[in-house]
C-alpha cells in the first residue's frame, strides 16, 4: 500500500525517515510477500555485511534477470541503506533459500581462479560472491569452479558489487541470461 504525503504530517515523516529530507511517498508491505522462485542465474551473497552492496547487487541482478541468495550473516535487504540502493528491485528479484541456489557454483575470487572471460558459464548456475573482509570459506569454494577477475591496474581486489556487477555482465554478454 502507497501513502501520498500529502495525507501524511510531515513532522511525522521527517521523524520515521532516514534520509535528510522527508520522502513524499511511503510504502507499507509484508515481508512474507517479497518475490520468490527460481531464474537460471543466482548470484549468491556470503556475509555481504555493507547493506549499500547488498542493495547494488539486488539492483543489479534484476537489471540482469538474475535472482539472489543471501547467506545468514547478510545485511538486511530491507534496512533503510539496502532498499534505497536496490532502487525498488528488492520488489522484484526472487530470493532462493540459501541452501535451494543451482548446485552448479562459480566462486568468484580474488586471486587463483581462472579469468572469469575463461571460464564455462552454462546451465543453471550460482553465482558466488563474498564479504570483502572475509572472502569466501575454502569450504563453500571447493565444490565450485574458481573465477578471478584480472585487474590490469594496481588495486589488490574489486567491491563485492562490482564483481557481482561484472560477472552478471559477463553472463549477459555471451547471451546466457
Amino acid at each position: 500500500m502507497l501513502v501520498a504525503a500529502e495525507n501524511v504530517v510531515a513532522e511525522l515523516l521527517a521523524e520515521v525517515s532516514t534520509l535528510g529530507h522527508a520522502p513524499r511517498v511511503i510504502g507499507v508491505f509484508r515481508r512474507d510477500a517479497l518475490p520468490a522462485g527460481t531464474r537460471d542465474v543466482t548470484l549468491a551473497l556470503w556475509r555481504v555485511t555493507d547493506p549499500g552492496n547488498v542493495g547494488t547487487l539486488l539492483r543489479t541482478a534484476d537489471a540482469f534477470g538474475a535472482a539472489v541468495s543471501l547467506s545468514p550473516e547478510c545485511a538486511d535487504p530491507l534496512g533503510p541503506r539496502a532498499l534505497r540502493a536496490s532502487a525498488g528491485a528488492i520488489f522484484r528479484v526472487p530470493l532462493v533459500e540459501w541452501n535451494d541456489a543451482p548446485s552448479r557454483c562459480v566462486a568468484l575470487v580474488a586471486h587463483g581462479g581462472v579469468p572469469l572471460a575463461d571460464v564455462e558459464l552454462e546451465g543453471p548456475l550460482t553465482i558466488l560472491v563474498g564479504s570483502e573482509r572475509e572472502g569466501l570459506r575454502e569450504a563453500l569454494v571447493t565444490p565450485c569452479h574458481k573465477a578471478t577477475i584480472p585487474l590490469p591496474g594496481e588495486a589488490e581486489s574489486l567491491n563485492v558489487a562490482a564483481a557481482g556487477a561484472i560477472a552478471l555482465y559477463e553472463l549477459s554478454r555471451r547471451s546466457l541470461l
